[in-house]
Order: structure tokens, then C-alpha cells, then sequence
């Protein structure tokens, strides 16, 4: 059975032997037919083609610059333009638009990927707690189970890597996998959320490579920036058709409102997310933000930002660590959030739950600070999850809690 839109010569196995697409699509969404969209033919001429509005919306006050944004027509579907700056920007060639998928966030590629994978009240995913928590309520609202393979929850802080805290147990994840043919989706959070740590790619490799593993392997690098480049699993697309890549505009990029996700995968998988998605998925207006996010002079912003940024998480931990309530922080810390234990009154050492959510409902209620409680994740008792701010965020922030500390 060939994939729809793919051209006959392409191959939907290689590399690993043991993978073939076309044995981890659903029957079903081989089958499909994708909409047809008016803007998959023709996007010029006199467009009386879409029953679009010819006399242009209805905003008062219009500004050139969203007369120009032309919003009473539909949307290109394919967004190519966006597609060939990311290929550039992640290391493949601009023509490399086959590799890549646009999505409404990286929740929507979530989506769509246990609904082309996974078959509902079957089939399952298997996830690496504690880890992002979409993955799971995704998988609910898809009715497919999970299976869940927690991350090395010993350990000394601070570390990450191979086998510190928050490190992927390899071996029970390829135990489970033994035990449970079910599984076609594994998902792997790297910089992990709200871990901060990075899964090193010998990992994510060995999984790839792992013949008992017949499914997909998504790595989400939401974080990756703030990590270093050759940190990215994007180097394995080239060679493994069972790896997909997630990213995201929202973080490095402070694209957060546009709501702009990527995909990363070998054209077979994109092809078939492509074939799945909503014909307009990616709005006029995001698109026409991307593109500027994504020129040369604006990737160049965005990295000056990300060093002032890692150089301001490193000055947060410092000051943290002169509150003694606050415990050394968890993980490796190569996200633009840190994820630090509240310790008991008593001096014990302890991790203390109830203080950890007293901290963050006293914060943001009566201090005018929000971080996140993140207690009630598998190895992170007592923790609550501070995104680097600005400066003057970061010495606000730190000033409140040893505060609020003093008071509880």
C-alpha cells in the first residue's frame, strides 16, 4: 500500500531494517484521501474559486500593514516559504520542504501523530515521567493507553546525561517494550520538562536501533536552544526514518501567541501528518510572523537572546542557592526554566510538599509572583519550576520567595 501524495520511488522503510511506515500508520489513515483545498491548485488570478468574502473583512480602523496581510483569503496549506527557512535553520538544505510539518503548536503534531499511529482502545504509547503532560491527555482524549517508563529518579542534583537524575532507564524502557508489542509511540521530553535535562543522542540512538521496537521514536525539543547545538536529535533524521522531531517557535523564539509547531521526520511520516492535518492549519497571520522570526537578521536576535538568557539562569541558580530553604536544584538545567526543592523549616534537608504549595499560592496571591508547583510529579517532591525572567525578574522573584520563606 503506497502513502498518498508520496511520490511512487520513495521508500517507506531503510534505515533502521527493521522499521517500515507502512506498518505503523493505521490502515485507515493510509487509505485516506486528503480535503482538496481551493489553495492547493491556485492562489492567483480572480479568485471566485473558496467563497471567500471578495469585498475584504470588516475590521474598522485598518492599518496597512493588515490591508495588506490580504486575511478575507484563505491561507496557503503548504507554507513552503516557512518550511525551507526552518530546513535551513535546523541543517538540512532549503529544499529539504519534505521534512518538515507545521502544526498549531507542537500539541497539534502530538496529536496527530497517535491519531495516525495509534489505534484507539488498542494500541498504546509509552511515555518517561516526569515529563510534559500533554502527551498523556492527549493519549486520553484518543482513548489509546500509556505506558509509563519513569526517568532515573535518584541520583545527585544538578547532574543529567547518561545515568544522573532524570536520565532515560534504557533498560526498562526496552523492557517494557518487550513485554507489550502494543506500543507505537514513544515519547522523549529533551530538555525534559519540567526536568531541564537533556537525553544524550547515543540514547536516543540506541532506541532507534533497538530491533524489538517497531514504532516511532518522537523526541519534543521544545528547549533546545538553550541547550547546545549538537544536542539536537535533528541529526539523526537524515538517517532514521523511525525518529520524529518535535520543535516549537514558542520558547527561543518568544513566539508563545502565534502558536507555531515543527515537525521533523523523513518525507514518508510528513507526508502522512500532512495528508491528516486540517486543510489551513497554520493562519495568515502566523505565517506572515514566522517569516520574520525566521530571517536571517531575526534568528541572529533570537540567539543573542538565548545567550543573555542562559547567562541569567546561571545567575538565578546562584542566587537561589543563598536562600538554605531552597535546595540545590534537580536535573541539569539546560532549559530556560530552573526546577528546585523546597525544604523543611526544620533544617532536616527534606523536600516538604505542603511548604512547596504554600510558597506558590502565597506567591502569586498575596507577592505578585507565579511560579509552578510541580510536587506532585514522580521525583520532584517538594519542587517548584521558576522560568528565567528578566533581570529585574529574576532579583523580584528571588527577593519574594526568601520572604515568603521566612514567613511559612
Amino acid at each position: 500500500m503506497a502513502i498518498h501524495g508520496l511520490p511512487q520511488s520513495t521508500p517507506t522503510s531503510g534505515k533502521p531494517l527493521h522499521f517500515d511506515l507502512l506498518n505503523v500508520i493505521r490502515p485507515n489513515i493510509l487509505q485516506l484521501h486528503p480535503y482538496r483545498a481551493a489553495r492547493d491548485d491556485y492562489s492567483s488570478g480572480i479568485l471566485v474559486d473558496a467563497n471567500e468574502n471578495a469585498l475584504g473583512h470588516s475590521i474598522d480602523s485598518t492599518s496597512d500593514s493588515l490591508t495588506s496581510l490580504h486575511l478575507h483569503r484563505y491561507p496557503d496549506p503548504a507554507q513552503p516559504e516557512i518550511k525551507a527557512r526552518i530546513a535551513a535553520l535546523r541543517g538540512f538544505p532549503e529544499s529539504a520542504i519534505d521534512h518538515i510539518f507545521l502544526g498549531v503548536g507542537s500539541d497539534e503534531v502530538v496529536d496527530l501523530l497517535m491519531r495516525v499511529c495509534v489505534t484507539p482502545g488498542r494500541e498504546k504509547i509509552l511515555t518517561t515521567p516526569p515529563t510534559y503532560g500533554m502527551y498523556a491527555v492527549s493519549a486520553q482524549i484518543n482513548d489509546i493507553g500509556v505506558v509509563r517508563c519513569p526517568l532515573e529518579l535518584s541520583g545527585t542534583n544538578g547532574e543529567g546525561g547518561e545515568n544522573g537524575r532524570f536520565s532515560v532507564k534504557l533498560k526498562e524502557v526496552k523492557a517494557a517494550i518487550d513485554a507489550d508489542p502494543l506500543i507505537k509511540l514513544v515519547f522523549l521530553c529533551s530538555p525534559g520538562n519540567p526536568t531541564g535535562t537533556l537525553i544524550p543522542i547515543h540514547v536516543i540512538k540506541e532506541l532507534l536501533d533497538y530491533p524489538n521496537f517497531k514504532g516511532i521514536v518522537v523526541v519534543d525539543e521544545a528547549y533546545i536552544d538553550f541547550a547546545t547545538p549538537e544536542a539536537s536529535a535533528v541529526s539523526l533524521v537524515k538517517d532514521y526514518g523511525n525518529i520524529c522531531v518535535m520543535q516549537t517557535l514558542s520558547k527561543s523564539f518568544g513566539l508563545a501567541g502565534v502558536r507555531l509547531g515543527v515537525a521533523i521526520a523523513q518525507p514518508p511520516l510528513i507526508q502522512v501528518l500532512s495528508n491528516t492535518k486540517a486543510p489551513y492549519n497554520i493562519s495568515t497571520p502566523t505565517s506572515h510572523i514566522a517569516l520574520a522570526a525566521l530571517s536571517t537578521t531575526s534568528i541572529n536576535f533570537m540567539r543573542s537572546k538565548m545567550t543573555t538568557l542562559i547567562g541569567s539562569r546561571a545567575a538565578l541558580l546562584q542566587s537561589l542557592s543563598t536562600i538554605s530553604e531552597v535546595g540545590a536544584p534537580l536535573g541539569s538545567n539546560d532549559a530556560n526554566f530552573v526546577l528546585v526543592p523546597i525544604l523543611d523549616k526544620d533544617g532536616s534537608g527534606n523536600p516538604d510538599n505542603i511548604r512547596a504549595q504554600r510558597l506558590y499560592k502565597l506567591l502569586a496571591e498575596e507577592n505578585g509572583v507565579v511560579v509552578r508547583f510541580r510536587g506532585n510529579e514522580p521525583g520532584c517532591t517538594g519542587c517548584v519550576r521558576i522560568t528565567v525572567g528578566t533581570e529585574d525578574e529574576n532579583g523580584i522573584v528571588v527577593s519574594m520567595i526568601r520572604k515568603v520563606l521566612s514567613e511559612i
